[in-house]
């Protein structure tokens, strides 16, 4: 839906994805808040309540909304929806690099996503004392990393996803690099600057996928990307809790920083694209 007839999609999937993050970023503060205030069972009961309320809003929404005629089923094929004719050997070669790039940035992403409050536990214990503290700190980082997005699908949409990308992956290898050690002010900040690229890199494959595939076939290819990205995300959590119990948050992060230098490595070998212009659609990869 928020890519489907247009041509420039880096801004409007970076606005899509800034409320999935607000949305992380709500999940931990009201967590901690219930925690120390109605119990841990609390925490699943509310946010439950209002996914069932907002379904039932949802399917109210689409069954009162007029049908599309014939004239609006038409108007689907907008120009704007047309993509580029790619050779197939350059096709394959994409979608191999944006599905393992789907696989290990989801993996980093739940990592560090799950991990970040119960960091924070161990890292800011100074100042940060209880479940509700915990949580707060934690909405700052998300919220504020979740406008990263922005500032990556206005560039992507004026530059070189290759460049764009590869520039994203490097700060993630090297913020989370330096995060191994790291504790009080020092491990909030670069847990910030880790967090930023981290979100930042979200909409970068999805602009990939809208770039490269032809409008019938795209919800398809997004199934696909994210039943790719869910079933990697679930090793986060044990892989998570393996390293931690045996060499802690330290090891996690030097994990998750060669993860992240794999993704650089793999970038590299995308074909050179550059900006979205207003060209014939043919043209919008090429360089």
């Amino acid at each position: 839906m928020v890519v489907h007839g247009r041509t420039k999609t880096g801004v409007p999937l970076a606005i899509n994805g800034i409320f999935g993050n607000l949305g992380v970023a709500s999940a931990v503060l009201i967590t901690g808040f219930r925690i120390d205030t109605t119990g841990w069972q609390s925490a699943f009961v509310a946010p439950g309540v209002v996914s069932v309320l907002i379904g039932l809003a949802y399917t109210g929404f689409i069954v009162a909304r007029p049908r599309p005629d014939a004239t609006g089923a038409a108007s689907s094929k907008a120009p704007g929806a047309a993509t580029p004719v790619i050779e197939r050997r350059v096709l394959v070669r994409l979608f191999a690099i944006i599905f393992f790039s789907t696989a290990i940035g989801g993996l980093i992403f739940q990592s560090t996503t799950f991990s970040l409050p119960k960091v924070f536990d161990e890292r800011l214990q100074d100042f940060a004392d209880s479940a509700t503290l915990v949580g707060w700190y934690a909405f700052i980082v998300f919220t504020v990393a979740a406008f990263a997005q922005l500032i990556v699908g206005y560039l992507v949409d004026h530059h070189s996803v290759r460049t764009v990308f590869a520039f994203v992956a490097g700060l993630q290898a090297v913020f989370l690099a330096a995060m191994y050690q790291l504790t009080g002010i020092a491990a909030l900040v670069v847990s910030l600057a880790f967090m930023l690229v981290v979100f930042g890199q979200i909409p970068i494959n999805d602009v990939l996928v809208a770039r490269a595939t032809k409008s019938e076939f795209r919800s398809r290819v997004y199934a696909l990307r994210y039943i790719v990205t869910f079933s990697v995300s679930a090793t986060a959590i044990p892989l998570i809790a393996w390293i931690h119990t045996r060499w802690g948050f330290s090891t996690l992060f030097l994990v998750l920083a060669f993860a992240a230098a794999a993704i650089l490595c793999a970038v590299f070998m995308l074909p050179r694209t550059g900006p979205v212009v207003s060209v014939p659609a043919e043209t919008a990869l090429a360089e």
